[in-house]
């Protein structure tokens, strides 16, 4: 099989790289370039740069995108959740620190980081820029 403009690309100094699906390195922290190094030198704090490749992360931006994703996807089912257990059950209070409470912290950290890293290795991916607008 010979490699095509769809399986590879060619970085600015000319080395080239293969084409790496975001949904087989963002979500675990790997570089969208090289697929090995890491893309997170803290929970949620972008690396400056890939240690194995030298790809730079200064292009990456996913601004408010993973927090309104989780909120969207699991914080509110989470919240109607507890919303529900108040209504139909009015449990004691200290049932809703053993329950919601913990669903709420964990539909709520830990798909932060992962889809962080989707939307990262996706700008990469897809060459997202800032809008400009035609003929400035």
């Amino acid at each position: 099989m010979t490699e095509t403009d769809e399986t590879r690309f060619t970085d600015a100094s000319g080395k080239v790289w293969p084409k790496l699906a975001p949904t087989r390195t963002g979500p675990f922290g790997k570089c969208p370039r090289c697929g090995e190094g890491h893309m997170f030198a803290g929970y949620l704090t972008l690396s400056r740069a890939c240690e194995v490749c030298g790809l730079d992360f200064s292009y990456a931006d996913p601004a408010d995108g993973p927090a309104f994703f989780v909120q969207m996807f699991t914080c509110v089912p989470a919240v109607i959740f507890a919303l529900m257990l108040e209504i139909v059950a009015s449990p004691p209070v200290w049932v809703h620190l053993v329950t919601s409470l913990p669903l709420l912290l964990l539909t709520t950290l830990l798909p932060l980081r992962p889809l962080k890293g989707w939307l990262v290795a996706s700008q990469f991916f897809f060459k997202a820029q800032e809008g400009r607008l035609a003929g400035s």
